[in-house]
Formats: C-alpha cells, structure tokens, sequence
C-alpha cells in the first residue's frame, strides 16, 4: 500500500504540473494577438490542458492524475469563492433595477431555452445544461461552476466552454461594427445594457466595450457583473433539481445510491454561498485596494489551473463523441441573445424606466 506522504508527493506532482501549464497560459496570453481577441490566461489554460491530453498524458505516470483532478475540483471551488471580489452590492445599485430585470429574463430565458432545446436535439442533459448555464450568465466561469455542482465529466465541460468561446469572441467583434454603422439603433446607455446582458465572458464584454468608448464600457461592465451574481440562486436552484431528478430516477428504478454523494440529499454548492459572502465583504472595502487587485489576479491564476486541469482531461475521440450538437445549441443560444436581447433593451427597457 502506498504510503501517505507517497501520495501527497504524487498529488504535488499533479498540481505543479496544471500550474506549470497555467504559468504558461498567462504569458501567452500577454502576447498582442491573445490580447486583441481578448482571450483570457483561462480560455488559453483549456487549450493547453487539452493539447497535453492528446499528446503527453499518456507517457506521464498515473499516479499524477490525482493532482490534476484536485485541480479541477477544489481548488476550482476556491477560485469561484475569490471570484466574489470582484463584484460589490454598491455595484448593483449603480446600474438600476431596468439594468438587474433585464438580467434576470435573459438568463432565466437562455438557461430554460437551452435546457429545451437541448431535450428536442436529443442532447446530453450535462452538455445542455453547462451550454445553457455558459451562454446565460458568464461564460467559463459559469460553466465551471455548474460542473462543480451536477458533477459531470471533464469532456462536457470542456466542450461547453468551447462553444461559449466561439459566439462569445464572434459578438465582441461583430457589436461594434452592428453598432457603428446603425443596425443597433440604441443609445449609448441602452448599448452597454445590451453588451452587458448578452456577451458570453467577462472579457468579452471588456473587449466590445473598450472598442466603443469609456461611457459604454462602464455601465456594460457592471450590468455583466450582475449576471455574474446570479449564478449563485443557479447554481442553488440547479443544485436541487439534479438531487430531485436523482431520487425520482431511483424511485422509479428502484436502485440503491452506489455513493454517498448519490443518496438524495440536496447538493447544496456551498462554494456559491460562499461566493455571496465575498460579495457581502468587499462591498464594505474594507481591504485596500492594492490587495483587492492582488487577490483577484491570484484567482484568475487559481481558475487558469482548474480549466486547464478539466483541459487535461479531454480528449479529441471525446469531443467527436459529442457530436455537432453542442455546437449547434449555443447557435440558437446566441441567435436569441442577439435578437431577444436587443428587442427588449429597445423595446422593453423604456417601460421599466
């Protein structure tokens, strides 16, 4: 029997190897290109993750595999915690209750959707659900986050963010140029609205913000922020319709819970609570703002290592396993945050005011 200190020795390994990868992600992502496509030290950590699960893994011993999966589980956790410093309540309050309504019907909206449409393509439940949850909210941040809470298997995680990447990079090219040349007739309050409302990731809304002006990437900021905290009742509402799912698909069955993790009980994510409580924290700032920048840039470290380990643990054969799918899904998801997302900013935000 392998000794304990035999072990933890091996989990090191692991872990210093996803953290060697994401050092690398974060000076890839520095080079101009990766900046002009606003690809984040996260997005580029899958890719990497992904590259060595199809070429190196293999020749690499077993025994670090732990690692990588502590990577992708707990220390992912941790960084979704962290990732509430990022965000305050004053922050909220700022952008106005048009700006948290129209949040809360594109992601209630693009979550059920996607579930939907998911059920007519005959899709995997997991691969909708990450998509919908993806495209709906923030992008990989989301998705990891609903990983985290149903539990699914790297490869559909992987896959998800692939097609949020996609459409996310697409919009944060293709608003501005909608937007200058008149197709978008909204003011530049309703722009960042719709920035903020519809783009997939947290970058991508810094990108096609920053290509149309301070006033505009401001409020578009913020209103993603919003999103962004509305992965918490997700994530809580997620939680206990898989559990409800589970248990009925047991009654039904009649098989007995193989794992403790499987006996019925609600998989509260408590990581997200714990998310909430950042949030409650850092809107008092009581923390200097210089640490404040220090922590978040550490997180963004600590979600580089958790995607770049779920990156590890896909491969090519499982991504052609998954089919066109998924692909086709976040299609539709993005044809309504496009359309949808603009008829009600133009249409809908005028009679909330």
């Amino acid at each position: 029997m392998m000794k304990l200190s035999e072990q933890r020795g091996n989990m090191l390994h692991g872990v210093l190897l996803i953290a060697l990868f994401s050092c690398a992600a974060f000076y890839i992502s520095d080079f101009s290109v990766m900046k002009h496509l606003s690809f984040s030290p996260l997005i580029i950590g899958i890719i990497l993750g992904m590259l060595y699960a199809n070429s190196l893994r293999n020749r690499l011993p077993a025994t670090w595999v732990p690692g990588i999966l502590f990577c992708s589980k707990k220390i992912l956790r941790l960084g979704i915690i962290l990732y509430g410093f990022r965000l305050t309540f004053q922050d909220v309050v700022a952008v106005g209750l048009p700006a948290i309504l129209i949040d809360a019907i594109i992601v209630t909206t693009t979550i059920l959707l996607g579930v939907q449409l998911g059920k007519w393509m005959k899709m995997d439940r997991g691969i909708a659900l990450l998509t919908s949850i993806g495209s709906g909210i923030c992008g990989a941040a989301a998705i990891l986050g609903a990983e985290s809470t149903i539990h699914s298997k790297p490869y559909k995680t992987a896959v998800a963010v692939s097609t949020v990447v996609i459409f996310g990079t697409v919009s944060m090219f293709l608003y501005p140029i909608l937007y200058r040349n008149g197709v978008l007739s909204l003011s530049s309050d309703q722009m960042g609205l719709y920035i903020g409302s519809t783009l997939h990731e947290v970058a991508h809304v810094v990108g096609a913000g920053n290509a149309l002006g301070e006033e505009i990437s401001g409020s578009a900021i913020i209103v993603k922020m919003i999103r962004v905290m509305m992965l918490v009742p997700v994530l809580l509402i997620v939680g206990y319709s898989v559990s409800a799912v589970r248990a009925a698909n047991r009654r039904r069955t009649g098989r007995k819970p193989v794992s403790s993790d499987a006996k019925g009980r609600l998989a509260i994510p408590w990581f997200a609570l714990g998310f909430l409580a950042v949030i409650a924290f850092n809107s008092f700032d009581l923390l200097p703002h210089s640490l404040v920048d220090f922590i978040n840039s550490f997180d963004t470290f600590l979600l580089t290592m958790a995607m770049t380990a779920l990156g590890a643990e896909t491969s090519i054969e499982k991504f052609r396993k998954a089919g066109a799918r998924p692909f086709v899904l976040a299609l539709l998801l993005y044809v309504w945050l496009l359309g949808g997302g603009y008829l009600m900013v133009k249409y809908l935000v005028p009679v909330l005011m």
